[in-house]
């Protein structure tokens, strides 16, 4: 949740960016090419912080990402995490794609298998998300740097 607040002043900025630098004059104009530029700008964003070992928000809650041997993760490792988090929300919105639902059904369809997801992740013998087995990643308590 902390972390989809500060990412929320990261889409406010890109997405005002990519207006002014489109002239774009109506939010469904050029929609889809402000979704592929977000899904870069969140790329960039979590593959430099993963590589620092550390987005904002986990400096706070001092969580810390790091490969499956305690090392500092690539920029390549974070990226290729990045894109397998998607599992969270494509599978869903893929199976949906089909169909004329209400945006209700929607979010019912979307957070169910988030709960899914989420709870088979508690089968994994690490107790690791999916997208950081598959990645080679692991999130780790960190002590915080004392001053």
């Amino acid at each position: 949740m902390y972390e989809g607040l500060l990412l929320f002043g990261v889409v406010f900025i890109s997405g005002y960016l990519f207006s002014t630098l489109t002239q774009t004059r109506n939010a469904l104009d050029n929609r889809h090419a402000l979704q592929a530029f977000l899904f870069l700008v969140f790329a960039v964003y979590f593959s430099w912080f993963g590589n620092k070992g550390q987005t904002l928000a986990m400096k706070t809650w001092n969580i810390r990402l790091v490969d499956v041997h305690g090392q500092a993760v690539t920029r390549q490792r974070a990226f290729l995490r990045y894109v397998l988090s998607w599992i969270w929300f494509l599978p869903p919105l893929v199976a949906v794609a089909p169909y004329e639902l209400s945006g209700g059904e929607v979010m019912v369809i979307c957070l169910g298998w988030v709960a899914v997801w989420a709870i088979l992740s508690r089968f994994q013998t690490d107790k690791q998300f999916w997208h950081d087995v598959w990645a080679g990643t692991r999130l780790i308590h960190s002590e915080p740097l004392s001053r």
